[in-house]
């Protein structure tokens, strides 16, 4: 017979890597402006396809939502879109509002917040692709409704408190090499600008292109 007191004691169970990697369906949540300027501080394109391989990492994807502020007259940053749509992702758009000094800009941190809060039950994992800092306290609201949470950004630019609520922090620079554009993926792609705090003559300046549909 087993001595099962003994096989117990030297059963190594799980290694800190499965324990992390258990994460169950997993809900994507991408600040799209915020990535977008994280990119831009890594000095990258961001290929939108290895990104949600990346981030889905072999688990099961209940949903990846895009959040981003939107030009309706911009026919590039609809193509983008489109081509967003198709390729896996949920976008949630908001119309920019132009500021006083000539700047637009559109705040999605209650969309954002509202659709983790609301799917909670549907998912077991979030993982939040931003920074910012005023989604703490949504993040630790789904934490104590059972949610686990894993929060992806540039470390420059995340704020503490958000890195504090949260079960797993992911810099952004350690997986630059597994999401960002490769000579050969580049093409006639369309063109990302989320235009939110960007003048007209930054705007012409700085690109980033999807993957081709």
């Amino acid at each position: 017979m087993l001595n099962h007191r003994n096989t117990l004691s030297h059963d190594p169970g799980f290694t800190p890597e499965e324990v992390l990697e258990n994460r169950g369906r997993v809900a994507i949540f991408i600040d799209g402006s915020n990535l977008f300027y994280a990119a831009l501080q890594l000095g990258i394109e961001i290929d939108y396809t290895k990104l949600l391989c990346r981030l889905t990492a072999g688990s099961r994807l209940f949903r990846a939502f895009f959040y981003t502020g939107v030009d309706r007259t911009n026919e590039k940053q609809q193509g983008f879109l489109l081509w967003m749509r198709r390729n896996g992702y949920r976008v949630i758009a908001k119309d920019l509002v132009q500021l006083p000094d000539g700047s637009k800009k559109a705040n999605l941190d209650v969309e954002i917040a509202v659709d983790m809060m609301a799917l909670v039950g549907c998912y077991d994992t979030a993982i939040l692709v931003s920074g910012d800092g005023d989604l703490a306290y949504a993040v630790d609201a789904a934490s104590y409704r059972g949610v686990r949470i894993e929060v992806v950004s540039l470390r420059s630019m995340t704020s503490d408190s958000l890195i504090n609520v949260s079960d797993r922090y992911i810099d952004l620079d350690t997986v630059k090499d597994d999401i960002k554009k490769t000579p050969r993926s580049h093409g006639n792609g369309y063109t990302y600008r989320p235009l939110t705090g960007l003048s007209t003559m930054e705007e012409e300046e700085v690109e980033v292109t999807s993957d081709q549909p």
